[in-house]
């Protein structure tokens, strides 16, 4: 199928085409036609498929037949509402780019910044409008928000908003707009809490899926290192160097282990910065530019601050930390491989994460390649407790019989 194919208006095909779109995305080849419907949608697919376009070109074709040339007062027909500011303001730049041949206007709106320049936008009227939870419900407190004349109204990573809390926020949200309004719900992964919502919100929705549900993306080569904890750093800085790594994703738990990776390799002069939330708006934005630019060839970010990354090439992701969620590893390594693109994601396993890791394989069902051959490997036994040996290429090293092992209790053990 072609994008000319899918009825949509003249101005929106120019503008697809000149970003090099010919064929959607098996998750914008389903859901456009459904949207273009008027049905409601509960959409799920991995990161890095093109859910942002399976909403936002449909939804720029209906209001672009609705408002056409009006030159009447603008009013908020489109609603996205989605976790991050960084997500945010990439959804928001992606209806800027469809929408430029139309007369349609966005605004991006959240929190951390001065509320004035959004007001002032919001007094002047516009189309679609893009908002993170808190500040969408500040400014309608405020009276500064209109949603009676709603059309659509889109809940974008909806598993990562109930990780985030925010799901008492989007049920405010929701009750604050028109019961006739077409709701479409974007997910990565569909934990029971966010189908419990669809059902509390959506009208008789289809379901679309194009990939199993919490599955990694095919082109994402795993890797895995089980290391001493305490020699995680050196072992980033190692892979660094002797790899020649460059455009790397590093994710860290914390914002305080963030801030402490990026000191470890600023001091052995790799360029490196944090992204997370404790850093202003304008701050994260500038690191994520620089970042974007290759002047800084590390990123280390947590994972809610990671949530808008959206870099086609990005080569790879590392788990400086394991997420203590299964799901979050699959958001995270869906960084890579993006738009068709291989990539590498690897993974540091300390012993205290080894429940975590256990968990994530179950998950994902992936006979990840363990990388055994490195000088800092903790001591504790086999990571793969109860499981079948690995055979010498997939575990980095060959393996001894049991009888062999254990006439050498002595000798350090590490796969």
């Amino acid at each position: 199928m072609l994008f000319e194919d899918l009825s949509l208006s003249k101005s929106i095909q120019k503008a697809v085409f000149e970003e090099g779109y010919l064929n959607p995305t098996p998750i914008q080849e389903k859901s456009i036609p459904i949207i273009l419907d008027g049905r409601d949608l509960i959409g799920c697919a991995q990161t890095g498929t093109g859910k942002t376009a399976a909403f936002a070109i449909p939804i720029i074709h209906q209001l672009h037949r609705i408002v056409g040339s009006s030159k009447k007062a603008k009013q908020i027909r489109a609603l996205i509402v989605t976790p991050t500011r960084e997500l945010a303001v990439q959804i928001g730049q992606s209806f800027d780019t469809y929408a430029k041949y139309t007369n349609l206007t966005q605004l991006t709106i959240f929190g951390g910044v001065s509320q004035n320049p959004q007001v002032d936008a919001l007094k002047q009227g516009v189309d679609v409008l893009v908002a993170t939870p808190g500040r969408l419900l500040d400014l309608h407190k405020q009276g500064f928000l209109d949603l009676n004349h709603l059309h659509t109204l889109v809940l974008d990573e909806a598993d990562q908003m109930l990780d985030m809390g925010f799901i008492n926020d989007v049920k405010k949200i929701v009750k604050l707009t028109p019961k006739n309004r077409q709701t479409l719900l974007f997910s990565a992964t569909m934990p029971l809490a966010i189908l419990e919502l669809a059902e509390m919100f959506l009208q008789d929705p289809e379901r679309v899926e194009v990939s199993p549900v919490s599955s990694t993306a095919e082109n994402v080569e795993q890797r895995v290192y089980f290391v001493d904890k305490t020699e995680k750093r050196n072992l980033l800085y190692r892979l660094i160097k002797e790899e020649n790594l460059s455009n790397v994703l590093v994710f860290s738990r914390t914002k305080h282990g963030a801030d402490n990776v990026v000191k470890a390799l600023r001091k052995k002069d790799i360029p490196a910065e944090a992204i997370h939330g404790d850093k202003s708006q304008n701050a994260r934005q500038r690191v994520l530019d620089a970042f974007k630019n290759k002047e800084v060839g590390v990123l280390v970010a947590t994972d809610i601050a990671a949530r808008g990354i959206d870099i086609e090439q990005l080569p790879y992701v590392i788990n400086f930390d394991l997420p203590n969620i299964p799901e979050t590893y699959v958001h995270r390594i869906g960084r890579t491989g993006r738009a068709g693109n291989g990539g590498i994601a690897i993974s540091f396993c300390g012993k205290d994460e080894e429940p975590y890791w256990k968990d994530i394989k179950k998950l994902i069902k992936v006979d990840v390649k363990i990388i055994s051959d490195h000088p800092y490997p903790w001591h504790a036994g086999s990571p793969e407790a109860g499981e079948k040996p690995k055979n010498s290429n997939r575990s980095g090293g060959a393996h001894k019989s049991r009888k062999s092992n254990a006439s050498k209790k002595n000798k350090k053990r590490w796969y």
